[in-house]
């Protein structure tokens, strides 16, 4: 590990390279002893990073993944948005458990705030799309990423002057009440985050200004990225994503730290594919083996326990995320849960029309006509969970991950190998 940390350098950024669910939570709670701060940049409670210690599962929402550390800073940058219901209850349950949470956490003045009628909003305009869903959790980040973008949002530095915060939710309901024939009531609304302010209050801050004191400081900064690149507004397979930057330029912007801040990057893959919700997969196994696969990796959402669906390692979609967003290293996770397979296989390229293509298409009929190249490779029976080095893999699960550096010509500098956040091996 402090190898890797210091060819990475002090502020070290960690994205997901496929369609989220990579595992990025425990690499951070692996690495978090060594920063001084982590930070999420993008996104909202729609991301689940679930950490396992001793047998005891701790999910993570909104507040990053460090916290079961009792040193790091975490800060929630202005990039996202929260639920201040959802946050409040995250940190109480959090504390429950033993954890100092709310003295540690840093809230953006600028980051939106994701109401009740998000959520109302959300689920409507899902149920209205019929066949065309795009499989969104519901939890309301694309409506309040929208009023953002509207410039009708409303920000946690509104929960500091409660009769503009009541004028604000007023309008924006009376708006949405006109557009989509709803019946949002702004007192109940109100009502809602007034119960929460007062535990919310002591964690807003300046968080830019934080930061770039830690920096200028000399302190160490990890910054957590939330869902997969290919969920990126912009990068990912659009309209199937997500409303955020999940990218490296989202951590610029989503906190406000110069992207010369950034010292290295690693990206997390699992060491086959899953992606939530509709939306074009190239490689995925609508079979039993698939199946064999969900069931094998436990590949349940942490936030909304819909099943994943599961397909072989994609080198397309991971070597379009390395070259986007500069990656240094990876992390390769659940390669256990690959363990018993006869073969596995590793899509390398996407054909339309005997024309290469380096990304995933985005309609429908080019990807009905997309012809992909596989490499085999023998699989192993042996269990992972006792290895502790690359040395301890059985010698086909040490081919499959050279086999991989390889493809990707990326070095794979840490390995999952189980569920508990110690089942990790560096290399």
């Amino acid at each position: 590990m402090k190898k890797l940390l210091n060819d990475l350098g002090q502020n070290v950024a960690i994205l997901g390279t496929q369609w989220g669910d990579e595992g990025k939570g425990k690499l951070v709670d692996a690495l978090a002893p060594n920063f001084d701060i982590v930070c999420r940049s993008a996104g909202g409670a729609n991301a689940g990073h679930t950490i396992v210690t001793e047998g005891k599962k701790f999910v993570f929402h909104v507040v990053p993944s460090s916290m079961l550390h009792a040193s790091p800073i975490g800060v929630i940058g202005n990039g996202t948005v929260v639920s201040i219901p959802d946050l409040s209850k995250e940190i109480e349950e959090l504390e429950q458990n033993g954890l100092e949470i709310a003295s540690r956490i840093k809230l953006s003045l600028r980051a939106h705030i994701i109401f009740d009628f998000h959520k109302k909003i959300d689920a409507e305009l899902e149920g209205r799309k019929g066949d065309q869903k795009i499989g969104t959790t519901c939890r309301g980040i694309g409506p309040a990423y929208t009023d953002k973008i509207s410039r009708m949002g409303i920000r946690c530095e509104d929960l500091l002057d409660t009769e503009l915060l009541l004028e604000k939710i007023t309008q924006n309901c009376e708006f949405h009440n006109k557009n989509l024939g709803m019946s949002l009531d702004s007192k109940h609304e109100f009502d809602i985050v007034m119960e929460h302010r007062e535990k919310i209050k002591p964690l807003l801050s300046d968080t830019r200004k934080f930061l770039n004191d830690a920096i200028h400081a000399g302190k160490k900064l990890m910054f957590e990225g939330a869902q997969g690149f290919f969920l990126d507004i912009d990068h990912g397979t659009y309209p199937f994503v997500t409303s955020s930057s999940t990218g490296v330029g989202g951590i610029c912007t989503g906190l406000g730290v110069p992207p010369k801040s950034i010292s290295g990057i690693i990206g997390i893959a699992k060491a086959y594919t899953t992606r939530v919700g509709s939306g074009p997969f190239p490689s995925e196994l609508d079979d039993q083996l698939g199946e064999q696969i969900r069931q094998a990796g436990g590949e349940f959402g942490a936030t909304t326990g819909r099943p994943r669906r599961c397909g072989w390692f994609d080198a397309v979609v991971v070597n379009n995320s390395i070259e986007t967003n500069g990656i240094d290293a990876i992390n390769l996770t659940k390669l256990d849960v690959l363990s018993g397979l006869p073969e596995i296989k590793v899509a390398t390229k996407y054909f339309l029309d005997d024309t290469e293509l380096f990304t995933v298409p985005t309609t429908r009929k080019a990807n009905r006509k997309l012809k992909i190249q596989y490499e085999t490779f023998p699989g192993w029976e042996d269990s992972l969970g006792q290895c502790k080095t690359f040395e301890d893999l059985p010698k086909n699960a040490q081919a499959y991950v050279l086999g991989l550096e390889k493809i990707i010509q990326t070095p794979i500098r840490a390995i999952g190998v189980g569920q508990d956040r110690n089942d990790l091996i560096f290399r």
